[in-house]
């Protein structure tokens, strides 16, 4: 724009235009009047700065199968779940019919401690037919590595399989097991399922093992998840009530135990990133929050259950983020959010119910989640630091080799490799 301005000036200056003599004669006085009269700075045209490029809206045809149609409606309610709860809790005030149940709700909550002692979960809101759209809008899969069978280490790999009984000598080898080589989990045992990465809602862990959408219980039988999720959830009414049906529980040390020790099969996914990995989910990238997150480490060796590393490639691109810098002013407003309420707010857009660019909707981006091998623990009542770091250590590197196997298959267009950033 400032180029097509610069050439109408010299277009109408009578200095440089090349027209006749008679010509520049014409249009000189009324030029120079409007000059004394205006001044110099008045009749030269600022320059213009460049606008950056603004993506276009696109916007949703009206033929559109109606298959895909549920399939955003039921994301759609899934993402505003919280918003329409609270509207409909407020809308029975309205009532008088309601407010009896209404005290009734309320006290049942103020002395309910199921969110502490693993939830209620109901098998048949697991197994809704709406979870089977949610999970095909993106679509989202799950499957376990097969790091260990010997059909899939015969393909290239850029890190070949080793066991885990021939890890350096300095481990502490008294306090580990070599993994599990079968492509299924013990059920008589219990687990702590770690999801990486966060992203901006941690969808792909909501839709494995919150619902059945992907078949979590017919490719784990006997296994018992239960996603783990911020306390403060369990104060929203209603909200509270739908995420428990859902199979999911409060985070804190006192529910993890509660579950872990109801017996064989209970098991626990924690995202272990949590609110700070948020703020660093872009797509095409994979920057962990991990190194200094050793509490699911001790409690799994406090409790005797196995560590069970899960990597959901595309995660991390459902999304765009405002970028934030670390130090930068929208940094330090997530971090003081953050450190005051527990969680933080990621500025970021997806697009929207009737637009494929802008709004509050993940972008249909294929989620595929990889279950890694167990890594058993003996039983330590106080584990010390070198062997929770010992721990730490075997975690990682599986983690590491479920991204590294299939790195080249679900992430072919990824900006760089796995990090951990922190």
């Amino acid at each position: 724009m400032s180029e097509t301005m610069s050439e109408t000036d010299t277009l109408v200056d009578p200095v440089d235009s090349p027209v006749s003599t008679a010509t520049t004669t014409a249009i000189e006085k009324p030029h120079t009047d409007a000059k004394r009269r205006l001044g110099p700075k008045m009749l030269q045209l600022p320059h213009m700065p460049s606008i950056p490029n603004v993506p276009k809206v696109r916007f949703v045809p009206l033929r559109v199968p109606r298959e895909r149609r549920l399939q955003t409606l039921t994301v759609f309610l899934w993402a505003f779940s919280v918003p329409i709860t609270l509207f409909l809790f407020l809308l029975s005030f309205t009532n008088p019919f309601f407010w009896p149940f209404l005290v009734a709700y309320w006290l049942f909550v103020l002395f309910d401690i199921a969110p502490e002692n693993g939830g209620r979960a109901f098998d048949w809101a697991k197994r809704l037919g709406v979870w089977k759209y949610y999970a095909d809008y993106f679509p989202c899969t799950l499957e376990q590595s097969g790091r260990w069978n010997i059909k899939v280490q015969s393909q290239p790999d850029d890190n070949p399989p080793q066991s885990y009984a021939h890890y350096p000598h300095h481990l502490p080898s008294s306090l580990f097991h070599p993994p599990h080589q079968e492509s299924e989990l013990d059920p008589s045992k219990n687990y702590i399922f770690g999801y990486h990465p966060h992203g901006i809602i941690s969808m792909g862990a909501f839709t494995n093992f919150a619902t059945e959408a992907t078949g979590f219980s017919d490719k784990f039988p006997g296994i018992k998840p239960r996603l783990l999720t911020l306390t403060s959830n369990f104060n929203l009414p209603l909200y509270r009530d739908y995420l428990m049906a859902m199979g999911c529980a409060s985070v804190s040390r006192t529910s993890c135990e509660n579950i872990l020790n109801k017996g064989p099969g209970s098991s626990i996914v924690i995202v272990v990133g949590g609110a700070a990995e948020s703020l660093n989910a872009r797509p095409g990238t994979s920057d962990l929050t991990l190194r200094k997150r050793l509490g699911f480490i001790k409690l799994a060796m406090r409790n005797g259950a196995s560590l069970v590393p899960v990597f959901s490639f595309g995660e991390n691109d459902l999304y765009e983020q405002l970028q934030n810098e670390k130090g930068s002013n929208v940094w330090k407003w997530q971090k003081a959010i953050q450190k005051a309420m527990g969680f933080t707010l990621p500025l970021f857009h997806g697009r929207g119910m009737f637009n494929y660019d802008l709004g509050l909707l993940p972008h249909r981006r294929a989620i595929h989640t990889i279950v890694g091998h167990p890594i058993d623990l003996v039983k330590t009542a106080n584990p010390t630091e070198e062997e929770v770091l010992a721990a730490q250590k075997l975690y990682i590197d599986e983690l590491q080799n479920i991204y590294d196997k299939y790195k080249n298959v679900y992430a072919k267009d990824r900006k760089r490799d796995m990090t951990i950033i922190e």
